[in-house]
Order: structure tokens, then sequence, then C-alpha cells
């Protein structure tokens, strides 16, 4: 379960104003439900991903979180350029709490990057960042996963055995996902949220939370 208490965030711009991009939010992800978070390009998603997560702090407001929620899944921003993959896998391992032999070796087979799994994550290119981070994260058993468009890991064949290994994890935890892929938020999600002009609205509905979303594009 993931609370939102009074959350709020905005960025200053020019001439002393400040844009809110979350206003006031005061909404609750359901533990154990796929919540599919839409809004259109630039309205924030991300950005409220990385306030859940705790990597971007709140300017009012906080999150409150039962049980453990995963950092965006295939966000490598927090790995150290001059470590291997194999060698942040470990220090992601002793954050968490978990195996890391064993989570090296799931990342390993997983992500299927060959050599660069042990050369320093500088040499990798942005898709195998993404793999990486993305095997990294599904490894660990997390209560909640915040996932950033799972579609645009990898080829055809990489996405499949992603979206694959998602809904097995999810069979056991809730999940935030951001996706601009209709099809594959109603593969993935059972309930919705719509965040538009920095307010943030749940919709048990998956299909109201879509057809709101639609609403709001066509309106302009």
């Amino acid at each position: 379960m993931i609370r939102l208490d009074g959350l709020s965030k905005w960025f200053p711009v020019r001439g002393g104003a400040r844009r809110a991009v979350i206003e006031n939010a005061n909404v609750t992800f359901p533990g154990g439900r796929s919540v599919a978070l839409l809004g259109r390009n630039g309205a924030g998603k991300s950005t409220l991903l990385d306030i859940v997560a705790g990597t971007l702090r709140p300017s009012a407001g906080r999150v409150r979180a039962r049980g453990s929620v995963s950092y965006p899944v295939g966000f490598a921003g927090s790995f150290h350029p001059d470590l291997t993959g194999a060698q942040n896998a470990r220090f992601v391992a002793r954050i968490y709490g978990v195996d890391s032999d064993a989570l090296v070796g799931f990342v390993a087979e997983f992500a299927q990057l060959g050599a660069h799994f042990h050369m320093p994550l500088r040499a990798y290119s942005a898709g195998m960042k993404a793999r990486l981070s993305f095997g990294v994260s599904m490894g660990i058993p997390f209560d909640t996963y915040l996932v950033d468009e799972v579609t645009s890991v990898g080829d055809g064949a990489f996405r499949a055995r992603s979206i694959a290994l998602f809904e097995a994890r999810r069979a056991a935890a809730g999940a935030v996902v951001v996706s601009h892929s209709i099809p594959m938020i109603r593969r993935v999600c059972d309930m919705g949220a719509v965040l538009e002009n920095g307010r943030l609205q749940v919709y048990d509905d998956l299909e109201e939370a879509l057809e709101r979303h639609a609403r709001n594009l066509a309106e302009g």
C-alpha cells in the first residue's frame, strides 16, 4: 500500500513563479493492485514515481508505504559508472538485504549482457543499462514495483520476456505503471490514476481512468 498525504511538488519558473506538477494529492494505491499512472507528456508521471521511490523530495506532504517499494524499474541513474554490471548488482543486493550471489546469477541469466556484465557501466549503451536495471529490479522481491515504460526495454524478444517476468511478479506484488501503450496497460493493470494539471485522481475501474485520460487529451 502506498499513501500520498498532502503531496505536492513544484518547480520554479521564470519571474519568480512556480509550476505545480502535483498539488495536494491525498490518494491511496492499494496493496496488491497494479495501477496505471496516466497523463499527457510532461504531466509529471515520472516525477511522481521518483517521489514515491524516495529519489526525489516532495515540496510538501509525504509518502507513506507499507512494505518495500522498488526504485523505478529501468532507471540506472543510481548505478556507479566505474563498477561492472555484476558489481552494481551486488551493491544493490546489499542495500536491500538480499542474497548477492543469487541476484547476480539471476541478472546474468535474465539480462543477457554477455561479457559486458563484467565490464564497467560506462561502457554500456542506454539499452544495456535498461536491461541491467530491469533485471536487478525484478530479481528483488519488492511488495510494490514502480515501472516506467516496461515495453521500452531491449528488443522484441527481450521485451516479451520482461513483460512475462513482470506479470509473474505481479502475482504476489502491487505495481504503479507508466506506459503510453494502452494495450499494455490493459494487459498488466487493473485500476488507474490520472495526473492532469497537478491533480491526481484514482479510479478503481481501469476503463473509467482510460476514458478520463482520453477526454483530457481530446480537450487539448
